[in-house]
């Protein structure tokens, strides 16, 4: 079976889309890190997007374009937290009723959050129980249109616009660092890059304990793994989609791993230095970033993919 990729033309159709509800988030930069690392730095700020992360953009993208009667029966999706906030404001905007199944230990902020724009959660537990077949069982019950979190061409294609303002705020970057789970950022993100900037290094970057995008990577086949446990709540798939995998193995420059004892440094470099709350897994990037050491005078850009991190959980890391 032929899988239906987005391209880049489906990108540049999702940024119009977006252009009157999805913030322009801000490009950043710190004058300590950049003569610590002797480069120019330049952070995509995705923690200021509407519902605290890049999600929005897919989420929205995505039912923006169901028809009449799509809208009408209602989605459901399935998320640790931030896609679940994402369609759940998008359906909201939207007038469309939405169904979201999350895991019972996702951090109470996105449970709260979720709740509060409207939608009508299901918690699961996500080491007993299939999310995907809880959903496939509603779409089968009640009709609802599944929304997944990644491998889906509109969702990825609205996930390639932060990329795309990147490029057009800082068109000469020869690198760039982004958060990679089940793909769907990174996927959209290399679309974008290939278009704009095509001599560009692109590097997808997931916990350490949860390497299954990297051995796909290495072994030529999408590899699944045991769930990992990481405070990249954000980041904990198993394995990647035929969808995305296609689109990462052919275009990425590399996969790279971080633990998460340097997640929390990242943290706290934002918090101290640039005044910013950033979440575990929208640290994956800058987390590879910082271990590199020497950038030799290259421009450099990292998305920053959210923000949702509860108080006290912050409070517990950074302490």
């Amino acid at each position: 079976m032929s899988l239906e990729l987005p391209d880049f033309s489906d990108v540049v159709a999702a940024a119009e889309r977006l252009a009157s509800v999805a913030h322009r988030t801000p490009v950043l930069t710190s004058a300590t890190l950049n003569e610590r690392l002797n480069g120019e730095v330049y952070f995509k700020c995705e923690n200021f997007q509407r519902i605290g992360a890049f999600k929005f953009r897919g989420g929205f993208n995505a039912l923006a374009q169901l028809n009449e009667q799509q809208r009408k029966a209602g989605v459901v999706a399935f998320s640790s937290g931030n896609h679940a906030q994402a369609v759940a404001l998008s359906a909201k905007l939207l007038g469309i009723p939405a169904t979201i199944i999350m895991n019972s230990d996702a951090p109470a902020a996105k449970l709260a959050a979720t709740r509060g724009y409207g939608a009508n959660v299901i918690e699961y537990d996500r080491l007993t129980q299939d999310r995907a077949q809880i959903a496939q069982d509603l779409v089968e019950r009640e009709g609802l249109t599944l929304i997944p979190p990644f491998a889906h061409p509109d969702v990825i294609a609205g996930q390639g616009t932060a990329a795309v303002e990147l490029f057009q705020d800082v068109p000469d970057l020869q690198q760039f660092y982004v958060p990679l789970g089940g793909g769907g950022l990174l996927s959209g993100c290399l679309l974008a890059a290939k278009a704009m900037a095509p001599a560009c290094e692109v590097f997808g970057v997931e916990p350490q304990a949860g390497a299954d995008a990297q051995q796909s990577l290495r072994s030529g086949e999408i590899v699944k793994i045991a769930p990992p446990a990481s405070i990249a709540d954000g980041a904990l798939t198993q394995a990647l989609a035929p969808m995305t995998f296609e689109l990462i193995r052919s275009m990425v420059t590399d996969i790279l791993t971080v633990p998460d004892t340097e997640l929390v440094q990242a943290m706290r470099f934002f918090a101290e230095r640039m005044k910013m709350v950033v979440e575990p897994t929208g640290c994956l990037g800058a987390a590879a970033l910082m271990r590199q050491g020497d950038l030799q005078g290259r421009k450099v850009g990292v998305l920053l993919s959210g923000g949702n991190v509860d108080v006290s959980a912050l409070g517990r890391l950074l302490a």
